[in-house]
Formats: C-alpha cells, sequence, structure tokens
C-alpha cells in the first residue's frame, strides 16, 4: 500500500512546537501500530534554518518536495501577517490545483490567505491572531472561536495543541477513528476534540478540581448504550441541569446532547471498523436505538452511510 506523503513547509524562524505537532501524529514511527504516512520537511531555501528557541535545523529538502505531496502542511510562520515569497504561494497553489491536501497549523493560515485557497472560506487561527487575519483579508470568513475546520481540501487550526487535534481529525479521515484513537493513546491524548469546540474557556475553568467534567465524561463514556438524559447526567454530577450545560459550554464549549451524540458517534465507528456486528447491533450497544436513527446521524455528522463507512475503513487496522 502506498503511504500517504506528508510535507511540512518550513520557515526561519521557525516554531520547533507546530512542526513536532504534525511530526509527532504523521512521522513517528510506533511499534504495532501499521505506518501509513511518510513525514517530511522542506523550505523554499534548503539548509540551516533558525527555529524561534534561538537553536537552527537542517532542512534537506527545497519547494521541489511540495510537487508530490498528498498533504503540504504550514506548521505556522513567522512574524504572523509578512509578505510570504511568490515562490511560497505558487508553489502551494500549484499543490492545491493538483490535488494536494492544504492544511495550516496556527499562524500558517496566514499563508494560505495570502495565497488565495481561503477566500470565500471559513478559517481559523491563533485567538490573538484572529482579528488581524480578519482584516487583512476581509475574504476569509474568519472563525474566532473554533479549534479547526476541515474543508477536505484546505483546513486550517487555531493555536499549539489545536494543531494535534487537527492532525488527528485528519487521521480520522483518512484511516478511520480506530486507528487515530491508537496513536491518540499512545501521544497520552483524548482521541478526538470536535473542530466546533472552543479555542479557551470564557471563564478560567474548572476554579476548582471538583468542578471538572472529567469524572461525569469518563462515566458517561462506560455507558453509552444506556439513557443517558441530561437529567441523569446532572444528577450523577450533583448539579442542576442548567449548571451542569452552563459547564460544558465552558469547559468543553460544546452542550452535553452534542458531547454525548459524538461520543455515541465515535464508538460506532470503532465499531463498524473493528466488527462484523449488523448495524442495528451497533446502534443498540452506542445508545441511538435503532439503525434508523443511527444511519440518520451518521450521514448528517459524516456524510456518508454506516455501510460505506465499514467498506472505507473495516480493513483499516490490518497490518
Amino acid at each position: 500500500m502506498n503511504r500517504h506523503r506528508v510535507v511540512a513547509l518550513l520557515h526561519p524562524p521557525q516554531s520547533p512546537f507546530e512542526l513536532a505537532c504534525a511530526a509527532e501524529v504523521f512521522g513517528t514511527v510506533r511499534q504495532d501500530v501499521p505506518v501509513h504516512y511518510d513525514f517530511r520537511i522542506c523550505a523554499e531555501h534548503p539548509g540551516s534554518l533558525r527555529t524561534t528557541l534561538g537553536y537552527a535545523m537542517v532542512v534537506d529538502a527545497g519547494l521541489a518536495a511540495l510537487e508530490d505531496a498528498d498533504t503540504v502542511l504550514v506548521p505556522g510562520w513567522q512574524p504572523p501577517g509578512a509578505p510570504v515569497p511568490p515562490a511560497v504561494l505558487e508553489a502551494l497553489r500549484a499543490a492545491h490545483r493538483r490535488g494536494a491536501r492544504i492544511v495550516a497549523i496556527c499562524t500558517g493560515a496566514f499563508v494560505l490567505a495570502q495565497a488565495g485557497l481561503l477566500n470565500g472560506r471559513r478559517a481559523t487561527t491563533h485567538w490573538r491572531r484572529t482579528a488581524q487575519l480578519a482584516a487583512a483579508f476581509p475574504e476569509v470568513r474568519v472563525d474566532l472561536d473554533v479549534l479547526y475546520v476541515d474543508h477536505g481540501d484546505v483546513a486550517t487550526s487555531a493555536g499549539s495543541g489545536a494543531g494535534i487535534d487537527l492532525c488527528l481529525h485528519l487521521v480520522r479521515s483518512d484511516h478511520g477513528a480506530a486507528y487515530a484513537a491508537r496513536i491518540a493513546r499512545h501521544m497520552v491524548l483524548p482521541p478526538h476534540r470536535e473542530g466546533s469546540q472552543l479555542q479557551y474557556a470564557t471563564q478560567p475553568a474548572p476554579a476548582r478540581a471538583d468542578e471538572s467534567l472529567a469524572p461525569l465524561l469518563e462515566w458517561a463514556t462506560a455507558r453509552l448504550d444506556t439513557r443517558l438524559t441530561l437529567g441523569r447526567l446532572a444528577a450523577h454530577a450533583g448539579l442542576s441541569s442548567r449548571t451542569l450545560a452552563r459547564r460544558f459550554t465552558e469547559q468543553l464549549g460544546t452542550s452535553p446532547g452534542q458531547w454525548l451524540l459524538g461520543r455515541r458517534l465515535d464508538a460506532a465507528r470503532v465499531l463498524l471498523e473493528q466488527t462484523d456486528l449488523p448495524v442495528e447491533a451497533i446502534a443498540t450497544r452506542v445508545g441511538l436505538a435503532s439503525a434508523v436513527n443511527l444511519r440518520r446521524r451518521f450521514r448528517a455528522a459524516l456524510g456518508t452511510t454506516p455501510g460505506a463507512y465499514r467498506r472505507a475503513f473495516g480493513e483499516t487496522l490490518e497490518g
């Protein structure tokens, strides 16, 4: 099987963290996890390249590396909004024209905007830079709060850690939820955060350890096959329904119902990938009651049917 080629386009001074977000997801070989990606770096001018931490890294490839990339990734760009060299912009446009996926982490969105790849589209960047991006590129619909935005051919993420969320999301899109969960588990991270979640909490959250939703989320995830109403969740947490809904918004940027639906669909995806259970049985196991309901929810969230998803990803985990 041909591996998916991911090429990160670097620029001095390069932030090592944003680069590491992509390298850890796409470039790290893990024991007992099939390798589906080849990862490399390039720059307009190969050779020694400064980083934001003061040391230099060696980049051995130039822009020609983008010519056979399946995904081109811009892991931040400093300073944000600075003019991007014309050769870089043309290389990105050419990669996009031939069908490569173009991805930006954090301030890399400014590069995609200068290339015209975000015109008329939603996009995001670090929350401290969203106003700057919107002012500089009024043709881009800047989303101030989300973790990432994925259009299929072009994707952007918010700052820093949201880049990991976007990369794991792309792995899920390429190879299924179970494979992405295995990578996340090796990274000691939650397997998935929805792109629509807030970049940061509206209040410092939680103010006290006993306000964290983590114990409730773990409890609910272990009981997806049961009826989990807002009232039952609130009763288990010892809170009123209104207070619980507020904490979900503050800590997760979503409602209890939307969070729960996401977990049910995640569980359904894994069962479709790893078992041959009938769709009706899967719907029961994940708490969606019927195959009709699962199909409707699945199509609304993922744009496909459970059967088509199983055909695409059912053998993802085979070595």
